[in-house]
Formats: structure tokens, C-alpha cells, sequence
């Protein structure tokens, strides 16, 4: 059971990491566009400001997935250096726990966000609905808790092997 669920991280953390990078091409390549446009054309596309913001805030949430994965967003490396070697599995849970705990409100609240924000339009692309933007939120946070968990069941501490 465990190595399906580690198997099945690894294929949405991998999924939630090549969104997030294509995500960061997407915002490279429209600024890019946007200094061609503004600079060399002479006419903006004021379109470009809002898809660069919202691919941006995707990157992010889609990215945190591989960073809980990895133990690197909530480090208690101190603290954890100093426990016993049977109390880090309870600072562990602890830890995972409170994360979880996060990652249940983003999902909660993002997904009401995201609800509540179909009915506006983005500023500069009227066609389309912020619930776009909005659904970063709770998809972004479903991909972390699959990571959070991961990484509780099998956990990777390369920060903490390699700090000095």
C-alpha cells in the first residue's frame, strides 16, 4: 500500500512539476513578448501583465508540491538535531500535521475563492472567469498533501544532510 501511494506521488508531484515549469516558460516567454511589443512595436499588450501574474501564482502552487516532498518548506532542522532519535518521528507528525492542517484551509478556502470569483471577469482578458486564477489555490494545495504525506511515510532530508 505504502509503495502505490509513494508511486502515485511521484507520477502527481512529477505532473504538479511540469506545470509549474512550463508555467515559469509560459511567464518568461509573454514578458519576452510584452518587451517586444511595449518596446520595440510601440504597442503594449496589456494582456501579458495578467497571464505573466496568474502563471506565476500556478508556478508557485503547483511547485510547493515538490518542495514538501523534499522536506524543504517546513524545516525544523534545529530543533531536529536536537531531539532523540525517537521523538523526530513525533516532531514529524507534528509537523506533517500542522501542514496538512494548512493545506486543508487553502483547499477550502481556495475552492470558495475560486466559486465565488466564476462570476468576475480577469482585467484584461474579459473573455475569461477568475476562477482560473483562483483554482491555483486548491489544486495547488491537493497536489502538497499528496507530498506532505510522501514525505512523512518516506522522508527525504537532503537540506538537512548537506547544511553545514
Amino acid at each position: 500500500m505504502k509503495q502505490r501511494f509513494l508511486q502515485l506521488e511521484r507520477f502527481t508531484t512529477g505532473c504538479a512539476l511540469l506545470g509549474a515549469c512550463l508555467m515559469l516558460v509560459m511567464a518568461a516567454a509573454l514578458g519576452v513578448f510584452q518587451i517586444i511589443t511595449r518596446f520595440v512595436l510601440e504597442q503594449p499588450a496589456e494582456w501579458t501583465e495578467v497571464l505573466i501574474r496568474f502563471s506565476l501564482i500556478w508556478m508557485v502552487f503547483l511547485g510547493i508540491a515538490a518542495a514538501f516532498r523534499q522536506g524543504a518548506m517546513v524545516s525544523v532542522d534545529a530543533l531536529y538535531r536536537l531531539m532523540p532519535f525517537a521523538g523526530r518521528r513525533v516532531l514529524d507528525a507534528v509537523v506533517a500535521l500542522a501542514a496538512l492542517a494548512l493545506m486543508a484551509l487553502i483547499i477550502w478556502w481556495g475552492w470558495d475563492y475560486a466559486r465565488r470569483g466564476a462570476v468576475q471577469t480577469i482585467a484584461g482578458l474579459d473573455d475569461y472567469s477568475m476562477f482560473w486564477a483562483y483554482l491555483a489555490l486548491p489544486v495547488g494545495a491537493g497536489f502538497a498533501s499528496i507530498g506532505i504525506i510522501a514525505h512523512f511515510l518516506d522522508p527525504r532530508r537532503l537540506e538537512l544532510e548537506t547544511a553545514q
